[in-house]
């Protein structure tokens, strides 16, 4: 019997990869990603958070050279972490299927950039699919998986922030027959990638990526609804739903398979209309791939390229009446829960006037006012290195102001390296580090991490010890303390730790509130179950 549920985007890629028998599911969260691994791991899938996006493919790497298959979960900025395992993979090619999840952030609702990850594919030389709603988001899994194992290659599912989000009716259709698991073979040439390997797989590479172009041009993952000759819309992913709304009329040729493209398709469906416009979010990837192929079409104009794009600004193109955007009324600013535990950290660095190389994560709500206490923030563990290259560029006066301050989900995901750097490379004037230990991935969603005791499915782990960590490293001190009940102490030893040359690590352990509930019903559910 056909099963149908109301699902997100991302909960659909969870059943799909649950229908295409995933081995194991990788990842490390970042909204609008997180909820893949969650709901997939809650319907019976094997799943697991990485200490960082790297980690998480290489593990899915070594999954489908096992024979498995693999989905690999992250959003935008993530694979810019895991680019490097990502552009060699493309050359040893798979054994089980790998699909790699990119959750691009068109808009920044919670990113610190705005990267369009469709150039990825190009760049690294792989198929792309990109769903429209749910419904494709299940599909386009289970046909990810196929492609990967039909190809030899892994496949990129490009998601956006409308379509992980966004709920809707999807039909599961009748129970999937599992997929039996690849028998491990071992191939040197193809998986070792040693120059005079690697000369030849570029070679298998360029000749796939031909094969898949030809693919593209028989497959039914594009889609064309004919309507009027006057008008007709390329379009791709989220796009599609804005442009069926602002003109119902519209000839419109969807791309599901969106690198490489089938120029064929593209060129007939461009001479079929008056006039073709490329509607898409983010870069003008589609438009520029078109136009280089020497098909006219109408690249959307330059006020679209940034930020999410709706029924009213897509109308705008297809109208052509570029009107002034109303400025939006501004909202209320995100701020620290009340009872945070980093609130006593940053009204002292603020009051003890330090210089804050900060990171990302909720404390970098640090910056905003009452306690206007960062003043650097660049990405997943810049705050170490950041924080030293302060420290040997101002003056020593100014360079014994400089503190790092990160979070504990964020400096085991790449911090680690920042702090050998700092005992490496030692600063003349030594350095402070202040790790916020509040037990969770709090700004995604109360993850787990490495250092919580609790895997994704809240079974127990091992803990890795921060302050174990820090003084095998080779740190000079390292205090751990709760800025909460020892704001003085914590005060007093900043100020000491800032006046010496000595290698420092403060770690400031106390609960996210809102972990300490999660807790707390988790003991009770546990409770109850006895």
């Amino acid at each position: 019997m056909s099963q149908k549920r109301i699902l997100s985007g991302d909960e659909a890629v969870a059943y799909g990869a649950l229908a295409a028998s995933v081995c194991l599911g990788s990842g490390y969260p970042g909204t609008p990603s997180t909820e893949i691994l969650e709901t997939f791991a809650g319907i019976g899938g094997a799943a697991e958070w990485a200490p960082n996006e790297k980690v998480a493919l290489e593990v899915g790497i070594g999954v489908s050279f096992g024979g498995g298959r693999s989905i690999v979960t992250m959003k935008h900025v993530g694979l810019n972490v895991a680019a490097d395992p990502l552009f060699t993979l493309t050359y040893t090619g798979v054994n089980g299927g790998l699909v790699i999840v990119s959750a691009d952030d068109p808009g920044l609702a919670s990113s610190q950039n705005e990267q369009d990850n469709r150039n990825y594919a190009k760049a690294a030389k792989m198929p792309m699919l990109e769903p429209s709603d749910s419904q494709e988001a299940y599909e386009f899994t289970i046909r990810a998986f196929e492609l990967s194992e039909q190809f030899n290659v892994p496949v990129l599912l490009r998601m956006t922030t409308r379509v992980c989000h966004s709920q809707g009716i999807v039909d599961l259709g009748e129970k999937p027959t599992p997929v039996p698991r690849k028998k491990y073979e071992k191939n040197v040439q193809k998986n070792v990638m040693v120059p005079a390997f690697a000369k030849k797989a570029r070679v298998r590479l360029e000749k796939t990526m031909k094969d898949l172009a030809e693919f593209a041009e028989t497959t039914d993952l594009e889609q064309e609804e004919s309507a009027s000759p006057e008008i007709g819309v390329i379009c791709s992913g989220i796009s599609y739903q804005h442009v069926r709304e602002a003109m119902p009329s519209a000839s419109v040729l969807k791309l599901g398979l969106t690198w490489p493209l089938p120029m064929k398709k593209i060129a007939a469906f461009a001479k079929s209309v008056k006039r073709c416009v490329v509607m898409e979010e983010g870069d003008r990837f589609l438009a520029d791939a078109v136009s280089a192929a020497g098909i006219p079409v109408e690249a959307k104009d330059d006020s679209l390229l940034f930020g999410e794009l709706n029924v009213n600004r897509v109308r705008k193109q297809l109208d052509g009446k570029f009107d002034p955007e109303k400025t939006p009324v501004p909202g209320r600013p995100p701020q620290l829960c009340p009872g945070c535990p980093h609130r006593k950290t940053f009204e002292t660095l603020r009051d003890l006037g330090c210089i804050v190389s900060g990171d990302i994560g909720c404390y970098t709500l640090g910056t905003l006012p009452p306690f206007s206490a960062i003043d650097t923030c660049v990405c997943m563990g810049a705050s170490i290195g950041v924080g030293l290259g302060l420290r040997r560029s101002l003056p020593e006066s100014e360079a014994r102001k400089v503190v790092s301050v990160i979070g504990d989900s964020t400096f085991l995901h790449s911090g680690i390296t920042g702090i050998v750097e700092m005992v490496y490379n030692r600063p003349a004037t030594g350095h402070l580090v202040v790790i916020l230990d509040n037990s969770t991935t709090a700004m995604t969603g109360l993850q787990e991490n490495p250092a919580t005791g609790h895997l994704l499915n809240m079974e127990p782990a091992t803990a890795v010890s921060l302050e174990a960590l820090c003084r095998a490293c080779g740190t000079d001190h390292v205090d751990v303390l709760d800025t909460t009940l020892e704001s003085e102490r914590f005060r007093n030893l900043v100020a000491e730790r800032l006046n010496s040359n000595d290698l420092s690590v403060i770690i400031a352990r106390r609960p996210c509130i809102l972990q300490m509930k999660k807790m707390a019903k988790l003991a009770k559910k546990k409770g109850g179950a006895k």
